[in-house]
């Protein structure tokens, strides 16, 4: 599959398989195209060329967490009005919430070490408690696949572990779940496979095989010629 912003590569030829009720870490140097691989999976911008085959489920049946910073917290709605959101692939987007899914919804809460908050506007949390709210519409949604954008990124050590314990049990649930992380020693620690990227493949496999010293220095040489090329490109589009 290729992904491009204004016609420069931005995921260039990645082509693999993540195995069913795989753990997978997604590294690579800023620029490297993590963040658009997950947006293409989930279908949410375009492909350039190739296909992605979902395995017959559709993107209703998978869940996303995009970055914090891209997600508006303006909108006055509480937390449990915000986790509830997570039951609209069996309700629909105007269905009526059933009360079992209301307690479905303050159970998730409880979960993620929310009790307490969740007649909370969200705009009242910290990051970390927004991040926890976040969590807790991933469980509501009960979905067979979880794609997660730097889920970790400007959390304490004791929340991102308490949200890790989540992330493993979703993988002992034999769910299939991708991260975005940048932390080469938390991948390390906590993921057994992982795909490094920089725009293209570098290495996809077990861990201690993809991070090793070699792949990683290639990962920021390849990342970096790409953005060298971006750099040209842009300067002769406006020449």
């Amino acid at each position: 599959m290729i992904v491009t912003y204004r016609r420069v590569p931005a995921v260039h030829h990645v082509s693999g398989v993540f195995e069913a009720g795989s753990l997978t870490a997604l590294a690579g140097p800023n620029g490297a195209g993590k963040s658009t691989l997950l947006k293409a999976i989930m279908g949410l911008i375009p492909l350039s060329d190739g296909r992605i085959d979902r395995n017959g489920a559709s993107t209703r049946q998978m869940a996303y967490l995009p970055q914090v910073p891209e997600i508006d917290r303006s909108f006055p709605i509480s937390v449990t009005q915000t986790v509830s959101l997570g039951s609209w692939p069996r309700t629909g987007a105007f269905g009526a919430i059933r009360p079992s899914e209301h307690a479905r919804a303050h159970d998730c809460i409880d979960k993620v070490g929310l009790c307490g908050y969740a007649d909370a506007p969200i705009a009242a949390l910290s990051v970390g408690q927004w991040q926890r709210a976040l969590f807790a519409r991933l469980m509501m949604q009960d979905a067979a696949v979880i794609l997660l954008d730097e889920p970790f990124a400007a959390l304490d050590e004791r929340t991102t572990d308490e949200l890790m314990q989540h992330v493993r049990a979703w993988h002992d649930e034999g769910r299939t779940v991708i991260a975005v992380l940048h932390d080469m020693a938390f991948i390390r620690r906590h993921f057994p496979q992982t795909l490094l990227l920089a725009r293209e493949v570098v290495a996809w496999g077990a861990t201690q095989d993809a991070l090793s010293d070699e792949n990683i220095a290639r990962a920021r040489a390849m990342t970096d010629r790409w953005a060298r090329d971006e750099h040209t490109h842009a300067e002769h589009a406006t020449a």
